[in-house]
């Protein structure tokens, strides 16, 4: 089975204590740290930029994974990769130029991808496959945590995770399919199942009271649950 990997966003955590709730969910099992940001033009919604990145990185060794929901994208890539970010994914109706986009994200030595909300449709990924490190799939309309899962989501990562393996059997790069959105306990099994690889939750994790290991007790219950598919 294809190993999973788990990343709480930190849309969900207690700001005023950004670097132990990192290194907690680091300690936890955490693949990665999904690191939201929104710019209140894209999304209707204001949250963090790359001064908050270039402060958490010296507290975690695991890859932070920036999704940008901004609009223009190109001008906040090279700050976000000299503030350590290690993947960078962002929306492609943001983007003038696609293709442009993944090779300067490429360029600035992070993996690159592209994020597909609900009704964006699977065409978007025809022609860039071969600058494709990650596609991230939303299972909700991005903008805010703690939204429901979309159950029509399954069907669409399930073409995309034929179109994924379809690229990699012809001799393509390996593409991790990650899915944000409303990704719990009681429903990554059937999330996995369907074709993901990556899995990203906030307010399942960071909604654990971490006084008595809440956070560690939950990520090893999403892990078990995604691993028994």
């Amino acid at each position: 089975m294809t190993s999973i990997r788990l990343a709480p966003s930190i849309l969900s955590a207690d700001f005023a204590r950004l670097g132990a709730e990192v290194r907690a969910i680091e300690t936890a099992g955490a693949d990665l740290v999904h690191f939201d940001v929104m710019d209140n033009h894209y999304v209707p919604n204001l949250t963090i930029g790359p001064l908050v990145c270039e402060a958490i990185r010296p507290h975690v060794k695991i890859p932070i994974d920036v999704h940008l929901m901004v609009e223009p994208v190109d001008a906040l890539i090279p700050l976000f990769a000299k503030a350590g970010a290690n993947i960078i994914t962002f929306h492609p109706e943001a983007s003038r130029h696609v293709d442009r986009t993944l090779q300067l994200i490429r360029d600035h030595g992070c993996k690159a991808g592209l994020v597909l909300n609900p009704a964006t449709p699977l065409q978007w990924l025809d022609h860039v496959w071969g600058k494709l490190d990650i596609v991230l799939l939303m299972s909700v309309n991005p903008g805010f945590g703690g939204q429901k899962f979309i159950p029509a989501t399954l069907d669409k990562l399930r073409a995309l995770r034929q179109l994924i393996d379809a690229h990699q059997a012809s001799g393509g790069q390996p593409i991790w399919l990650e899915v944000d959105g409303g990704v719990k306990v009681d429903n990554i099994a059937d999330i996995v199942r369907a074709g993901a690889d990556t899995l990203v939750a906030g307010s399942a994790v960071f909604g654990a009271p971490d006084n008595d290991g809440g956070y560690k007790t939950v990520m090893k219950q999403l892990r078990s649950n995604a691993r028994n598919v």
